[in-house]
């Protein structure tokens, strides 16, 4: 039996909105110290942005984001400011 090398890894060009909405999710690493947590943060970011997902309001909610050292309608209208820019 061998052993296989991983597979490449495709990294998503710096201006495209996935690359965006992760890079602003990791500057909130001093509410959200999980990285799972900001991976699904993210990833509902990117759907909203693209039109088909819930505001970040909503995002924190239903999909049980853990935060601390924040209010969440503090951290939902930090969210909002951020992620106006793309």
């Amino acid at each position: 039996m061998t052993t296989l090398p991983s597979p490449g890894t495709k990294t998503f060009p710096e201006d495209s909105l996935e690359k965006k909405c992760y890079n602003f999710v990791e500057t909130l690493e001093k509410y959200i110290p999980i990285p799972n947590e900001r991976y699904r943060l993210a990833f509902n970011l990117y759907r909203f942005k693209k039109g088909e997902g819930d505001p970040p309001a909503v995002i924190l909610k239903s999909a049980k984001i853990k935060f601390e050292n924040i209010g969440e309608k503090e951290l939902a209208a930090l969210i909002d400011e951020g992620i106006k820019d793309f």
